[in-house]
């Protein structure tokens, strides 16, 4: 799978991590920074980059990462298209993909260690939409209609 992954200053260290762990899984990095952890760095550039490169297709998948993991989280889910959540146990990072559509995880490097980080972009990456189930695909259409985007068929 193609992943669009970032982070601003404070979350450098876990999104390095990660990338390595991304790829021995066998995925695709597509890393747009941050690359200097020494320098300050605004969350929202990172979320808006990532989320840039799901919406265009680029990426299947985003992963962003701040101290909190809450400021990527509100900024990414400013773009359309993009259904970003915080996460910080594994059930909530697969049934958001699974009923919710969630398409980018929000990791805290403040707030979680680099073990459950690993665990938490597993159950993400390995969670579908379930696009059969006719309650998840009315509840993301209505999510849809809140950002004037065009309903699914």
């Amino acid at each position: 799978m193609r992943i669009a992954l970032g982070a601003d200053h404070a979350g450098f260290a876990l999104k390095t991590a990660l990338a390595q762990f991304l790829v021995q899984q066998g995925h695709a990095i597509l890393d747009v920074g941050t690359d200097n952890p020494d320098e300050p760095k605004d969350y929202s550039d990172y979320a808006l980059a990532v989320a840039r490169l799901v919406v265009d297709g680029s990426a299947e998948r985003g992963i962003i990462v701040c101290g909190s993991g809450v400021g990527v989280s509100i900024a990414a889910n400013k773009i359309p298209g993009i259904y970003a959540c915080l996460c910080h146990d594994t059930y909530s990072a697969h049934q958001g993909v699974e009923h919710d559509n969630m398409n980018v995880l929000c990791l805290g490097s403040r707030v979680i260690g680099p073990a459950l980080a690993e665990e938490l972009v597993a159950a993400f990456l390995s969670a579908r939409f379930q696009d059969q189930v006719a309650r998840y695909v009315r509840r993301h259409g209505k999510v849809r209609a809140l950002e004037g985007a065009p309903p699914r068929s």
